[in-house]
């Protein structure tokens, strides 16, 4: 089985500004692929903490680390000169990603996202790669992620930006991911529904639940009241992404007529 350790970085975290919710995803990829997740951190924005973090986990035998925040331009990004301390390496500008970076702010700009697309040391940095790792391209954002093989271990950098990360994960991540746990694959979709009573709820989850007994439906909600509304989570693991999301898809179309059956409405 292949062990996995996951380090979260983020002042904001550990201040209670935001929640670790991509701890939670990478968890539940792991598990869909088969494999174990068996640690879990968060550390400070401070270089010496994140390298800590990563040797610790190198030390413990773990397979795949995967660290997520401190990709981005600004100074307290510091994921991968962490890295670089943790493993003796030095930083330098890897042409795929610097590519990667000149073509995303291209668009950006083309979109009047930002007003250039000159290639200044604080974009530059995020195409500052350790030795010998690999860019992986970001579907969303402006900052590659990472691979990196050291000691047997390797060492995955992912960003912060949940969307970003699941992006990652979920397009071109696929590859390498079938390299290290197979060909398994995890997908999961959300809906949001005006309930306020989740007994209502109960049977149309459990009627679409028996009919895709291989994904799993869980609703999820703090409180009642007349206009909560629930979250329901449905995931499923397969063979390959095309087929995990084949049975979402059709588990999510019976679920939306069902819902609509009870008379619970998906807000627009």
């Amino acid at each position: 089985m292949v062990n996995v350790e996951i380090l979260t970085i983020g002042n904001e975290i550990l201040l209670g500004l935001i929640q670790d919710t991509n701890s939670n995803y990478l968890c539940r990829v792991v598990r869909g692929m088969g494999g174990r997740v068996r640690h879990i951190a968060i550390v400070r924005d401070e270089i010496d903490e994140i390298a800590i973090g990563i040797s610790d986990s190198i030390a413990r035998g773990a397979d795949v680390v995967f660290t997520s925040g401190g990709l981005g331009p600004t100074d307290d990004d510091l994921t991968l000169a962490a890295i670089a301390n943790a493993t003796n390496r030095d930083l330098d500008v890897d042409e795929n990603a610097r590519e990667f970076v000149e073509r995303r702010y291209r668009d950006l700009e083309t979109k009047g996202f930002v007003a250039d697309s000159i290639m200044t040391d604080s974009r530059l940095k995020m195409a500052r790669l350790p030795q010998g790792a690999h860019a992986i391209d970001n579907p969303v954002g402006a900052a590659p992620g990472s691979q990196l093989l050291f000691d047997n271990a390797r060492i995955i950098s992912l960003p912060g930006v949940p969307a970003e990360m699941k992006a990652m994960v979920e397009g071109p991540l696929q590859s390498v991911l079938a390299g290290i746990f197979g060909h398994g694959s995890y997908r999961e979709k959300e809906l949001i529904v005006d309930c306020g009573d989740e007994s209502g709820l109960a049977p149309v989850l459990r009627r679409v639940a028996t009919s895709h007994p291989e994904v799993y439906v869980k609703s999820r909600a703090s409180h009642f009241g007349r206009h909560v509304m629930f979250r329901i989570v449905l995931s499923s693991s397969a063979s390959s992404a095309e087929e995990a999301g084949r049975m979402i898809a059709e588990a999510a179309t019976e679920l939306t007529l069902a819902l609509a059956d009870a008379g619970i409405n998906e807000p627009s």
